[in-house]
């Protein structure tokens, strides 16, 4: 599920509510429903289709001034309520995101929990911005729980971030704390950015079950953004020795009511020496304030040791074509 434009939309959606919420120093509630249909084909293996949840969410935030110039903060955002099959749901059972922290002009803000880590935040544009989502994921392992961040004011449009996975001890393994640093500039209609994870924490179980290490090289992302008034041009390079290379390019238009999108992304795997590439499309219709409609088309080619599967067949090449909803509050 794309993590931006919900994220704007229900902001925008909710300032009236926030300002009433804040009056009464009452929380703000918000959520969304979202459905969608897919039609998978995997060369070779067949097809499918599938309507689904893809992401309905239910949330709260709050925030509150702490003393002049410092305010507390908190959201929590519940998931994988499955809202496309009540026989399959068992009411809320996820959680998406729940941190506390505190902002000031002066230092910025600091905030402890499960949230989008910084390398993410900094990066992985085009990753997050589609709905079904664009096949190749992050060249990175630290997840977004067990987060302590920190976000810089800005100097002159330079912003600085750091993140570190507190990992507590456990029967099969030790502690781990691994960390992001992540710089972002921005001045006019550009956006850079430069972000790298230390990828400390990651680890896997051998064949006689014992936890080793797994591949701690450093990830190194860079990501530039340039805003040609209705039209948004992005490209990305991430980059972790013998594992992979990730190249990403992505153009956004909006005209009116109406936004659309194209992407290419490629993934070069070090080890085995394979290629994974996608190509997506959007376009997306906003009904109202509070409801818009997409599709969305990919189209995903890989090496024959990088194959996709259907039905326990598998192929080296895979479409999905989607047409879904979202309603927001």
């Amino acid at each position: 599920m794309k993590k931006t434009l919900i994220a704007s939309a229900i902001a925008a959606a909710t300032i009236s509510g926030t300002a009433l919420a804040q009056e009464s120093n009452l929380p703000t509630v918000y959520g969304n429903i979202q459905y969608v249909l897919t039609h998978t084909n995997v060369d070779g293996a067949g097809s499918a289709i599938e309507h689904q949840d893809n992401g309905t969410t239910l949330g709260i935030k709050h925030d509150h001034e702490i003393a002049p110039g410092i305010t507390g903060f908190l959201k929590l955002e519940l998931e994988d309520i499955a809202a496309n099959n009540k026989a399959k749901s068992s009411g809320i059972d996820g959680l998406d995101e729940a941190y506390i922290g505190v902002r000031g002009d002066s230092f910025g803000q600091v905030w402890i929990g499960s949230d989008d880590s910084m390398y993410e935040e900094a990066i992985d544009e085009i990753y997050n911005f589609y709905e079904v989502g664009s096949n190749i994921g992050g060249n990175y392992d630290t997840g977004e729980g067990d987060l302590i961040q920190y976000l810089s004011p800005s100097f002159g449009g330079l912003r600085l971030g750091a993140a570190v996975q507190v990992n507590g001890d456990s029967t099969a393994g030790g502690k781990s704390y691994p960390y992001q640093l992540a710089a972002m500039y921005s001045v006019d209609a550009l956006e850079l950015a430069f972000a790298m994870d230390s990828n400390d924490g990651s680890t896997e179980y051998s064949d006689l079950g014992l936890r080793a290490p797994k591949n701690n090289e450093n990830t190194y992302g860079l990501r530039a953004s340039y805003n040609l008034e209705d039209l948004r041009l992005t490209a990305s390079f991430e980059t972790r020795k013998d594992v992979a290379d990730v190249f990403g390019v992505m153009g956004v238009y909006t005209l009116g009511a109406n936004q659309f999108a194209l992407s290419y992304q490629l993934r070069d795997n070090d080890v085995s020496g394979d290629k994974d590439d996608t190509i997506a499309l959007q376009a997306l219709h906003n009904l109202s304030d509070n409801m818009y409609v997409y599709v969305e088309g990919y189209l995903s080619n890989a090496d024959d040791a990088a194959q996709y599967s259907l039905e326990g067949k598998s192929g080296d090449e895979k479409s999905i074509a989607a047409v879904g909803a979202v309603y927001y509050f």
